[in-house]
């Protein structure tokens, strides 16, 4: 069976993406009883890079459960209103982000219509936000006497962000000075999987907004978690296997070695500052004495210091091991998958209760498939796990955003060889990549080629700036 038998199996068959691929699974059963003896040693087998791509290229966003679920989508922040109303705008909508709008241009929530361009300068975090004014508000308490800062000691976040006009009142457009803003790429319901993953993997996006086919009305967001919980439903197919059954000793995960840590007996207030100059997405939580992940500190979980005025009053006196022991939310280990997805596929939720508690983090070992750690992501709906090893000592970390590589086409870029599934199709196709540009190597000449059909990523806008965190 060639690529183009392929293309029509999927484009005839109905139904999403299980749907799909059980009638892959079927028709290339069949092909292979009914007729053994017509297979010869000619015959190419279907390259697995290649036949994933068109696969994944003919799933729609659409067909992501929940994709239209989020209440959030509604909501955007203007360039020319200030933090602190943008901090209570999503602390009180329960939305750990908005998309931002240039105050010039006309409000896109009122019927904004364009099939070319898009309304949208950014997209900007709650915990950004509240990361940026603690970090401006250590900076400010530097400037003052030691008495009189004792003395007007600010009793909760706002209470604080009351008393430095300063910082409350800076502008969001101001924050893409300090690289608070994630780049928007939206895309449309009819546009593809295979899409969304080449922006998540070649982007350091958060989500991605799904926009109505003729306008450019957000009616759902698209996150790493709910890729990954459909990429999951091509566990079956020879083309998904073949990378995901390989054990994480097989990967060499961007971030694996570079895990950042705070021991248990160090503040809040050291951990915030952390994770503020490391812009990571959490930090774990280790025994000084015995190096023992006893759990982590997520972004998202800064939201709590909001939550309880005593915990952010009190966030320099208090441990991190203590802070970690105020989540006792009950476990919701047992979660339908499919519920968790149309719960959360295009919810940006800033409390969420399926969310893992803060001293249980997710774990793998080294010996464990990626295909297990993708599993054990999506049960509990996180975005990284911790490789640990049998002490409980840290070893690596695998996130989403690593996962995600493994399934997209390499860079155009002569720095990166490539990776995943694609790293088969330029060794047998006799391609390199130098410079950028891709060659193939035909009778000892070397002449540029075009080994697949991509879809080029959009370009980023130099105004704009990515985050570093993994």
């Amino acid at each position: 069976m060639d690529l183009r038998k392929v293309e029509e199996i999927v484009k005839d068959s109905k139904g999403g993406i299980v749907e799909k691929k059980e009638a892959i699974i079927s028709t290339f059963s069949n092909s292979v009883t009914d007729s053994p003896r017509h297979h010869d040693s000619t015959t190419r087998p279907v390259d697995a890079a290649s036949a994933l791509q068109l696969f994944l290229d003919h799933i729609p966003i659409s067909s992501i459960p929940g994709i239209r679920n989020s209440p959030s989508t509604g909501l955007v922040v203007r360039t020319h209103e200030c933090v602190k109303d943008g901090i209570r705008m999503l602390y009180e909508k329960n939305v750990s982000g908005a998309l931002i709008a240039d105050s010039s241009e006309p409000d896109p929530t009122a019927g904004f219509n364009t099939s070319f361009s898009h309304p949208y300068v950014g997209f900007i975090s709650f915990s950004n936000m509240v990361l940026w004014c603690l970090q401006e508000f250590k900076q400010h308490q530097k400037k003052d006497n030691a008495k009189s800062s004792k003395k007007t000691k600010p009793h909760g976040f706002f209470s604080f962000l009351d008393q430095i006009p300063v910082v409350s009142q800076t502008k969001i457009g101001e924050l893409a000075a300090s690289f608070l803003w994630d780049p928007v790429f939206p895309v449309k319901l009819d546009q593809t999987l295979f899409h969304v993953i080449l922006l998540l993997s070649k982007h350091r996006l958060s989500v991605v907004p799904v926009t109505e086919h003729s306008s450019s009305k957000v009616v759902g967001y698209v996150t790493e978690n709910s890729v990954n919980h459909i990429l999951l439903q091509s566990s079956g197919l020879e083309w998904f296997d073949s990378i995901a059954d390989k054990p994480l000793s097989d990967f060499r995960f961007e971030h694996n070695d570079k895990v950042v840590s705070i021991y248990n007996d160090q503040s809040i207030s050291e951990a915030v500052h952390i994770l503020w100059k490391k812009k990571v997405c959490a930090i774990a939580v280790v025994q000084r004495q015995t190096e023992k992940l006893i759990g982590c500190v997520r972004v998202s979980d800064i939201r709590r210091l909001l939550d309880d005025d005593r915990i952010f009053t009190d966030r320099e006196d208090t441990s991190v091991e203590q802070f970690i022991h105020t989540d006792t939310d009950p476990d919701q280990h047992e979660i339908d998958h499919e519920l968790g997805a149309l719960i959360s596929a295009g919810t940006l939720a800033l409390h969420y209760k399926f969310e893992p508690r803060m001293d249980r983090p997710v774990t793998n070992k080294v010996t464990d498939s990626l295909k297990q750690a993708m599993k054990n992501l999506r049960e509990v709906k996180s975005n990284f796990s911790y490789i640990v090893d049998e002490y409980e000592r840290i070893r690596g970390i695998v996130t989403l955003r690593d996962i995600l590589v493994e399934f997209a086409p390499p860079c155009m870029d002569s720095r990166i060889d490539g990776g995943g599934f694609f790293d088969m199709a330029l060794k047998e196709s006799g391609c390199t990549i130098r410079d950028g540009t891709m060659f193939r190597v035909v009778q000892d000449n070397i002449s540029p080629h075009s080994l697949m059909s991509l879809p080029p990523p959009p370009p980023v806008n130099p105004n704009q700036q990515t985050s570093s965190k993994p």
